[in-house]
């Protein structure tokens, strides 16, 4: 069943990165609203919408939907999002769920009341090259995760007249705070500490001990170029290492026997390194993102499925790892 979908929010991040992925899956946008005219108007005409509202509450209101999706601010997210559970609607929305751990959980409680789910664009749970790594993790065959290590940076740009990082820590921090547990198992302690160049330029050094026994540290900030790569990952075990570099560069480090003197030496499945990074001149449409990826358990979710999806728990759990890093950095 096509699922029938009303959509707030039609800003750069939702029109040129979620809407065109959700439509290549089994659904019909129904209603847009944005309360810029000019952008809402646009994007009525890429994805060829024809009923368009700057009053989120009367798309809500709209017939005939089985579900909203939402890329708003964090204050619309948590009054949308509640607003669209009570008329008994499955909710779709970017990250984060609210400002606040307090609004991820009256999302929590009002997804519950509404027996409808709420779901969360964690998408660096599917990028690529993270999806790859737990996958591996997962299959049993890399072992027990013993460390965790990797730095997540943007540029200070980004925080032009709002030094107090709120920016950097609510659309990006957040997302590690989800993915750690993801790839390893649940933090039971975060430490933090931070150097500040000048207001603006950050850096701090995150420290984790997981349920499972792992140790890890990341290193965050905001004093590198976004036109480097900003992201990597390692998970350690026992004579094996994920590595994973930009989301897309993945080497799987095993243990291979010594090969310079080994007149038999060859490549070997189960033991030799693997790597693995996507062929961009390849005519295919392929998302190293993650978001067509996170939306093909999205939207069988939102009909009723029992899917991987991240959820409004999910995002309650991030909200307050969160809100414990930013009081150990006093940011």
């Amino acid at each position: 069943m096509t699922l029938k979908i009303g959509w707030i929010g039609c800003g750069i991040h939702a029109t040129q990165m979620l809407l065109p992925q959700l439509v290549r899956h089994d659904v019909e946008i129904k209603a847009l609203c944005d309360i810029d005219g000019k952008r809402l108007s646009a994007a009525g005409r890429q994805f060829g919408v024809s009923t368009l509202t700057s009053d989120a509450a009367e798309l809500i209101a709209t017939p005939g939907l089985d579900a909203i999706g939402m890329a708003v601010g964090p204050d619309q997210h948590l009054a949308f999002g509640k607003a669209a559970l009570a008329r008994g609607l499955p909710v779709f929305m970017e990250k984060p769920p609210s400002g606040t751990a307090a609004g991820a959980r009256e999302l929590l409680a009002a997804s519950e009341k509404a027996k409808k789910p709420l779901l969360l664009g964690f998408m660096k749970r599917y990028s690529a090259g993270n999806k790859i790594a737990a996958n591996i993790v997962h299959s049993g065959r890399f072992g027990p995760v013993l460390g965790l290590t990797g730095y997540y940076m943007t540029a200070p740009g980004y925080f032009v007249g709002n030094v107090d990082y709120t920016g950097f820590f609510l659309h990006h921090c957040v997302h590690y705070m989800d993915l750690v547990s993801f790839l390893v198992s649940p933090v039971k302690k975060l430490t933090a500490r931070k150097v500040e160049k000048e207001p603006g330029k950050v850096l701090f050094h995150i420290s984790l001990d997981f349920d499972c026994g792992a140790i890890g540290t990341i290193a965050m900030g905001t004093i590198q170029s976004r036109g480097a790569p900003v992201e990597r990952i390692e998970l350690m075990g026992d004579h094996q290492r994920i590595e994973v570099d930009n989301v897309i560069d993945v080497r799987w480090n095993r243990n291979p026997p010594f090969k310079v003197d080994d007149p038999q030496a060859t490549l070997t499945d189960d033991v030799d390194s693997l790597t693995w990074k996507p062929n961009f001149t390849a005519a295919a449409n392929e998302d190293p993102k993650g978001y067509f990826s996170l939306l093909s358990d999205v939207i069988p979710a939102l009909g009723g499925a029992d899917t991987p999806a991240p959820s409004i728990r999910d995002g309650v759990i991030a909200m307050e790892r969160l809100e414990t890093l930013r009081r150990e950095l006093d940011l």
